[in-house]
């Protein structure tokens, strides 16, 4: 502690003054910076959109594995006729497309979500596992094979629980918020 009888700043006579040492004028201590005082930003978007990026390479290569998986492995012809061979055909690469495009536009909704809504997360999680409800219905209301539409459902239901769990750690780690202390 100091004591407040004694003056230790440039004030004080006996202050060293030394040669080469920026003056400041009297009262005003240290230069302002234009960066000091100004709030930080509610969110990062560079880590934010470089953690949705990854996840829409995550997803498309999902996809990929999964359908290699299926058709591969377990037999059943999904998105191209049975002598397609593993990989499948265009489809396959339009579906990985779109896993890709989903999760960018979810990070978009996120980036939105982030900036604008109280409790951001929350919000994010329920809107996508609605989407990922609606997109694991949507093969059982077209026409395929039972075991086709098992399969993409379940495809869909992967990488829709991938986006979401995915995001949702992005979108927490971007937000630049203080951290509270205690438990």
């Amino acid at each position: 502690m100091t004591d407040p009888r004694y003056n230790y700043g440039p004030d004080n006579p006996q202050y060293p003054q030394h040669p080469g040492q920026p003056q400041y004028p009297h009262g005003h201590g240290e230069p302002q910076y234009p960066h000091q005082g100004e709030p930080e930003p509610k969110v990062n978007v560079g880590k934010l959109w470089a953690g949705g990026i990854g996840t829409a390479a995550v997803a498309a290569l999902l996809v990929v594995v999964a359908i290699m998986l299926i058709r591969g492995v377990l037999g059943i012809s999904i998105l191209s006729p049975e002598g397609a061979g593993t990989y499948g055909t265009v489809s396959t690469t339009s579906y990985a497309i779109a896993a890709a495009g989903a999760a960018l536009l979810a990070t978009a909704l996120l980036m939105v979500l982030l900036l604008a809504m109280p409790s951001p997360l929350t919000f994010f999680t329920w809107i996508c596992l609605l989407l990922t409800a609606v997109a694991v219905i949507l093969p059982f209301t077209l026409v395929a094979d039972l075991d086709a539409k098992i399969a993409t459902a379940a495809i869909n239901l992967v990488v829709g629980l991938c986006i979401t769990t995915m995001l949702s750690s992005v979108g927490s780690a971007a937000q630049n918020t203080p951290r509270q202390a205690g438990y």
